[in-house]
């Protein structure tokens, strides 16, 4: 009989398991799960150095796979200027110069989730407004969304964009009248000059913006630092319940600071990172995505997937759609490839054995995609590919079915839903009464059998899992989901969605020890107080990477 090295007994265990979804205790020995069963049952393997943890009556669930997520980009931004909550031009101004007071130091003064409706009317911010706000010193801020950054005159000045400047297809550097930038910075392919003046030197952000590695090279302390950076995004998961991540930015040099942080001894997430393909790359770039899958492919730090932009977001008329918008007649979006490209890229990275990621918001942008899916299986015949689509926040009916059909996973972010999170505009505006039905619909496309991963998308969206099924689970027009189906989406369906579920997901014999202690009995908690529980320990890969007094 093999002795357990921890227990964790008196619980509430939701395996994800259909075979035995319940159970009262857990037995680890190493990093792996040996018993899953009844208190008394589990009792019998314990040893003289077991620790036994009494967990009250309180639940335990596989850790959560947190399935999209940038967390370079994420834990570079934990100590700036955060506006999520800051309303008004008055509000703005103070925390604007209050921050600037206490960061003498700082070149460029940067702030993140900033609302698109912040001046408490319909007008963006312009660089004038911000210029009133603070005058003398670089200022520059992202929308919540992180698809736009609103900068004043001194940031574009520094950044070299007062004049305007190429970018990108999909990306907009907006300009006014005087033939100057209005301060409004439409996409990575626009803001990437300002995340460059941030303290990192924009490295923490260059998978997402551009997808290349640091040039000039990074010295020993940059890359010390970065590390330092990112060992403090992953512990800040882990603080979470999050066991395993799915990175949604894309460069070598991210992947090669996990792999140290690992090898240092200091992992506390799996991570999973793709290669992420730009709309100005050739097809030959898909050789650097399968040397990326090739060099990393432990159970810790990984790769293998590719991941694209096919459209940007409704709140700045960049989601490509179907119709035109409805405030903004003539509009269909700003899609980042053409259907032809997509079928040819989508064709290429299939036959290369490679996971296909597409941020698709719009539901042009959705239908564009799957048609790319379907070329690629017509092309390359069919496999167990389970390529991905991000988002989905507006889907045609007659899409809907093609998910399953093609063996698409739909990635979901419930926080991403016109309130309680995110501010109800201008998403509701951009949305229409004609859409309403067909947007943010996470309960139908679940009815529809298609697989379905959960997520928040930090940093657009908090990284708290129970902030995101409070969400999932408490709209009130007919997509709301089960808790159960939440907590599945977040845990067996991330696993899912890296062929990894008969490793982990689930808790049951066999399965790698990556679980979490809550702070409550999510099933009998108030669905309004959902939000507000925490996770007491976290275990990933048999080790406890997060425990509280509580625990």
């Amino acid at each position: 009989m093999t002795v357990a090295d921890l227990i964790l007994t008196n619980a509430r265990v939701l395996t994800m398991d259909a075979t035995s979804p319940r159970a009262e205790a857990i037995a680890i020995a190493g990093n792996a799960i040996i018993a899953v069963g009844t208190a008394t049952g589990i009792a019998a393997l314990a040893g003289p150095a077991t620790r036994i943890i009494n967990a009250l009556g309180r639940t335990v669930t596989p850790g959560i796979i947190e399935s999209h997520v940038h967390i370079f980009m994420a834990a570079g931004e934990l100590d700036n200027l955060d506006l999520s909550d800051v309303h008004g031009r008055g509000a703005l101004t103070e925390a604007i110069r209050s921050y600037a007071v206490a960061h003498p130091e700082l070149a460029l003064l940067y702030a993140n989730s900033v609302s698109y409706t912040v001046l408490d009317d319909v007008v963006l911010p312009t660089r004038h407004d911000l210029d009133a706000m603070l005058p003398d010193r670089p200022f520059a801020m992202m929308c919540y969304d992180h698809h736009t950054v609103f900068a004043n005159t001194a940031a574009l000045k520094l950044a070299g964009l007062l004049g305007g400047a190429s970018v990108p297809i999909g990306s907009e550097i907006v300009m006014g009248a005087d033939g100057k930038a209005t301060g409004e910075l439409r996409e990575p392919g626009a803001f990437r000059h300002v995340l460059a003046l941030t303290p990192t030197g924009g490295r923490d952000s260059l998978g997402f913006t551009e997808a290349a590695d640091p040039d000039p090279a990074p010295t020993p302390a940059d890359r010390a630092a970065d590390r330092a950076v990112l060992l403090r995004g992953l512990k800040h998961c882990a603080s979470m319940g999050i066991t395993s991540l799915h990175n949604m930015d894309g460069n070598f040099y991210t992947l090669e600071l996990l792999a140290e942080i690992d090898a240092a001894g200091g992992f506390t997430c799996r991570c999973n990172s793709p290669f992420h393909f730009k709309n100005y790359f050739g097809l030959e770039r898909i050789a650097d995505a399968v040397a990326m899958r090739d060099r990393f492919s432990g159970e810790r730090v990984s790769s293998g997937r590719v991941k694209l932009f096919m459209d940007g977001v409704l709140e700045s008329w960049t989601a490509l759609t179907l119709a035109e918008y409805p405030d903004k007649p003539g509009h269909l979006g700003d899609p980042n490839f053409t259907a032809a490209e997509f079928n040819a890229l989508a064709t290429a990275a299939d036959k290369a054995g490679l996971q296909i990621t597409v941020h698709a918001v719009g539901d042009g942008a959705v239908r564009r995609t799957l048609d790319g899916y379907a070329a690629a299986r017509a092309a390359n015949g069919v496999r167990d590919s389970r390529h991905r689509i991000e988002h989905l926040e507006l889907i045609d009916a007659a899409d809907v079915p093609r998910l399953q059909e093609l063996g698409v996973i739909a990635s979901m972010q419930p926080t991403h839903a016109p309130g309680p999170v995110f501010p109800p505009e201008p998403a509701r505006t951009r949305l229409g009464a004609a859409w309403q039905d067909r947007a943010y619909a996470w309960a139908t496309i679940r009815q529809s059998g298609a697989a379905m991963a959960i997520n928040s998308d930090w940093p657009v969206a908090p990284l708290h899992p129970m902030v995101t099924a409070h969400a999932a689970v408490s709209r009130l027009d007919g997509q709301a989901l089960t808790l159960l189906a939440t907590l599945e989406g977040q845990t067996l369906g991330g696993a899912y969605a890296e062929f990894m579920e008969r490793r982990k997901g689930a808790l049951r014999p066999g399965m790698l020890a990556d679980l979490v202690l809550w702070s409550a009995d999510l099933e009998t908690l108030p669905v309004a107080d959902l939000h507000e529980v925490t996770a007491v320990l976290t275990i990933c890969n048999g080790r406890i990477t997060h425990e509280t007094a509580a625990a």
